[in-house]
């Protein structure tokens, strides 16, 4: 057995317990006294060297401590320019030397855990003030007033006791255990079957072999901090799970030693129940990377300033950034542009620590070669064939309907759903048609929007609507009218596909309208209603605004939805209700067709249909038989409570018109011939016939001049549904004959 003397500086502190930090290690602790400190960090040293047999290396014999003065000016740092102070101030940072067993001399600062080499005793001086100059310059001013304060340090020693003839098997295939870092976090690279599961196609960086070796010079050769910077699917996962592929090719031909972990920030905080647990848990995983000689990566980084406090200042991201500056820890991770500006605005500091990798989208004739590689590794990998015309509509679908994302991550995503949708049916090809049939999948829009082969008829269109949509000839034509500007690709792809406002009384089929123009656009494909309907009058007071659009870690209502369903008619129902303030919170949605949050987080409303219905103008007016001759205007009422620049946003304001007696008549033959398709009279294969005299009384019951249409549907409940539901239990066995129901004074209901 052999006795390694490992340095001990140590400080006493007002309290009368004693700050310990062990010279070459990364241990710091405070304990009562000196003898209670070396005993704890002996019997540290000890399990982690039976644990992982091996133990920090020093190399230098008969250490020796000395304080060295240091003249610094403190300054305060802001994103833009540095803020020095009148008067410089000297900062003792102790030294610990001696002779080196590989010859030479040894020195560390402990403060800053850093050591360096030297060969002429000239040059201490020189190196010790050269290393914490450029040091100290980097703290805050409050951070180098925390040195000062310190008391002068004393030098002592902590045993370990190692056996160096102890017969090791280094071909053996052991593995050091990390309890926290392995609860907590993954180790990267997966095997290939896990990455098979998460995706048909590999993890390739095409066209960003450059942006790769940045990567790796970075994280490797510099030891730096990294954050890849690009838009959304630009590529930054690629490039940087390729650089990992490859520093772990590096490990085994070069007997390199980094390990590399992936962690979701809310997974640190998940398990802690009392305060100051979660801070814990970060030093136990920055102490068992430490061991790993592992570096981090953090999936969905912005949330480490949402994770632990109550705000960016007392989160993940602000505890680990000590560790960050001191070397510590190593991070790596992705953000979007609006997300950098977020983590700099909010925690500057932080920022500061992380060396950038840009990421900027590629041009199309790079993109073309990537989709060529793609179909080529299907083909050769999957035995799958993307042929080359769905190769081109596939470019040309996500060019124009998901413009807001980048090339070649949307290509990657959507080329691996057809991959993987032929690989469920056992096919062997994919076509136009596949994609096609892929793509209404997800969007839910019809195969008219997505061929440029396929015309559109005018007249059948206006018959889905008029069919639908009865007495409303004037919103029906505006309403065509938007579809065939979107067919034809005037739309702008940078604002909604088109923002309206519905004018009219209640009840004249404002919402059947949004509701037919959903199922039209988005209803072939989705799981989900293609209507997302929000009652505005739930937003009437300006703190309302949180639940509306989110505030910090929460996701508001409108956020939340959208996300679920980028491809949906979104109806915000009596729109004048809401709080002004909600009306500002609009504005980025209706002009550029995203929402923006504080931490940098967009929302895309691109490929939504924005429809807001309004009574203003109409509380005078009755929804039945105002004046079938004029047609209202609702502008002026508008335009007086509405400002200027939210109405400019506004691309068309659609009016409803009062119902005249045919069109109260035509919809109430609607409701009934609707009401035949239900489950129970379909499964008895009963044929329903309704009598002009019920419904004459349906009419006159199921209309008001205040409410419009509303009650219809509830009179047909009462009226009609509940006598046939009783009438129908009572005769359980009849199946296949025709019922007539009639109207004389009361409902009646025969065979």
């Amino acid at each position: 057995m052999q006795t390694i003397h490992y340095p001990l500086i140590y400080y006493t502190l007002p309290d009368e317990s004693v700050l310990g930090m062990l010279v070459g290690t990364d241990y710091k602790m405070v304990d009562k006294d000196l003898k209670s400190l070396k005993q704890t960090l002996s019997a540290h040293l000890q399990r982690q060297y039976k644990r992982e047999d091996d133990y920090p290396y020093i190399g230098i014999t008969d250490p020796h401590l000395k304080v060295v003065d240091i003249s610094v000016r403190p300054t305060y740092h802001t994103e833009r320019s540095a803020y020095p102070m009148k008067e410089s101030v000297k900062v003792p940072v102790p030294v610990v030397y001696g002779e080196h067993e590989s010859g030479g001399y040894g020195c560390f600062l402990p403060t800053f855990n850093r050591n360096f080499h030297y060969y002429d005793n000239k040059q201490f001086n020189t190196l010790v003030r050269h290393f914490s100059m450029h040091l100290l310059n980097t703290l805050a001013p409050e951070e180098l007033y925390r040195y000062i304060l310190r008391s002068r340090p004393q030098l002592d020693t902590v045993t370990l006791r190692v056996n160096h003839n102890r017969d090791w098997d280094w071909n053996s295939d052991y593995e050091p255990t990390y309890e926290t870092l392995s609860t907590m976090a993954e180790r990267y690279p997966y095997s290939k079957a896990v990455r098979r599961n998460i995706s048909a196609f590999p993890d390739a960086a095409w066209e960003l072999e450059d942006k790769v070796a940045e990567t790796i010079e970075k994280l490797i050769n510099s030891r730096c901090n990294v954050l890849l910077v690009g838009k959304p699917l630009v590529g930054k996962s690629s490039v940087l799970k390729q650089a990992i592929k490859k520093i772990t090719a590096k490990n085994r031909e070069e007997r390199l030693n980094f390990t590399f972990w992936q962690i979701m920030p809310q997974r640190i905080t998940a398990t802690a129940k009392w305060l100051g647990e979660w801070q814990e848990n970060c030093e136990s995983l920055i102490e068992d990377l430490s061991s790993a000689n592992g570096i981090l990566w953090v999936v969905d980084f912005i949330r480490l300033l949402q994770t632990g406090g109550e705000g960016p200042e007392d989160s993940v991201a602000s505890f680990i950034s000590s560790y960050l500056r001191e070397g510590k820890l190593q991070m790596v991770g992705e953000v979007t542009p609006e997300q950098l500006e977020s983590i700099k605005r909010f925690l500057p500091g932080f920022a500061e620590h992380f060396q950038l990798v840009k990421i900027d989208e590629l041009p199309e004739n790079k993109i073309q070669n990537i989709l060529q590689k793609l179909a080529e590794f299907s083909e050769n990998n999957l035995k799958i064939n993307i042929e080359k015309d769905a190769l081109n509509l596939s470019y040309r679908l996500l060019q124009r309907y998901y413009p807001y994302n980048s090339f070649p991550g949307k290509a990657v995503r959507f080329l691996g759903q057809c991959v993987s949708e032929a690989q469920l049916n056992e096919s062997q090809n994919i076509g136009k048609q596949a994609v096609i049939k892929n793509f209404i999948k997800q969007t839910g829009m019809p195969e008219l929007f997505l061929r440029d082969d396929l015309l559109l008829d005018s007249d059948s269109l206006k018959g889905y609507f008029d069919k639908r949509i009865i007495g409303q000839s004037g919103a029906v034509e505006q309403m065509v009218g938007t579809i065939k500007v979107f067919k034809a690709g005037l739309n702008n792809p940078y604002k909604p596909i088109t923002t309206m406002i519905f004018a009219g009384p209640t009840g004249v089929g404002k919402t059947a309208s949004a509701r037919a123009m959903a199922d039209y656009f988005f209803g072939k494909g989705q799981t989900q209603s293609p209507l997302i309907r929000v009652d505005m009058s739930e937003f009437q007071h300006a703190g309302m605004i949180h639940r509306f659009i989110g505030a910090g870690r929460e996701v508001g209502k409108l956020v939340k939805e959208i996300r679920e369903r980028p491809f949906s008619v979104l109806l915000l129902d009596e729109v004048e209700k809401a709080h002004p303030v909600i009306f500002d919170a609009l504005l980025a949605a209706l002009d550029e067709g995203i929402l923006v949050d504080v931490y940098g987080r967009i929302t895309n409303l691109r490929n939504t249909i924005i429809i807001m219905t309004t009574n203003l103008g109409a509380s005078n007016r009755r929804s039945i038989g105002f004046d079938k001759h004029a047609r209202p205007d609702y502008s002026g009422a508008m335009r007086g409570f509405f400002r200027p620049e939210f109405l400019n946003r506004i691309d068309s304001i659609v009016t409803f018109n009062s119902l005249n007696d045919k069109d109260i008549r035509l919809i109430t033959e609607k409701e009934l011939n609707d009401l035949k398709q239900r489950e129970g009279f379909a499964k008895r294969n009963l044929k329903l016939t309704f009598s002009e005299s019920l419904m004459a009384h349906l009419s006159s019951i199921g209309f008001d001049e205040r409410y419009g249409a509303r009650p219809l549907q509830r009179a047909i409940e009462q009226e009609v549904v509940a006598p046939l539901a009783h009438w129908l239990n009572e005769r359980s066995e009849l199946r296949g004959v025709e019922v007539r129901v009639d109207y004389d004074g009361v409902v009646r209901i025969r065979e």
